[in-house]
C-alpha cells in the first residue's frame, strides 16, 4: 500500500510564501501524474495543480501565477510552491495521483494551510 506524507503547512499572513512537500512510498513514483489537491472547510476537494511524469505542469485558475508544482523523482516527492496567499487558500492541502487517469492511491493526513492576518 502506497502511504502519503505531506508537509509544510503553517500560518502565514495574506501575501506570504509557502513551500508545502508530499513523499510518496510507491518504487514507481516517478511514471505517475501528480496533483495538489485542497480541501476548504465546508467545500469539496480541488484539483489545484498538476505534473506530468516528465514535467509538464497545469494549475487551477484559482492558483494560476501564484503557485508552482514541482517534483523530485529520486526522492518520490512533489512540491507546491504558494507565493502571494490569500485568505481564499486556507485548507487542508493534499497530494495524490490524477484521479481522471489513474487509480487514487490511500489519502495522506494532508497538511494544514492557513491564510489570516
Amino acid at each position: 500500500q502506497v502511504h502519503l506524507v505531506e508537509s509544510g503547512g503553517g500560518l502565514v499572513q495574506p501575501g506570504g510564501s509557502l513551500r508545502l512537500s508530499c513523499t510518496a512510498s510507491e518504487v514507481l513514483f516517478s511514471i505517475y501524474q501528480m496533483v495538489w489537491y485542497r480541501q476548504a472547510p465546508g467545500k469539496q476537494r480541488e484539483k489545484i495543480a498538476l505534473i506530468t511524469h516528465g514535467g509538464t505542469t497545469n494549475y487551477g485558475d484559482s492558483v494560476k501565477g501564484r503557485f508552482t508544482i514541482s517534483r523530485d523523482n529520486a526522492g518520490n516527492t512533489i512540491y507546491l510552491q504558494m507565493n502571494n496567499l490569500k485568505p481564499e487558500d486556507t485548507a487542508v492541502y493534499y497530494c495524490n495521483t490524477d484521479q481522471t487517469i489513474q487509480p487514487l492511491w490511500p489519502w495522506g493526513q494532508g497538511t494544514q494551510v492557513t491564510v489570516s492576518s
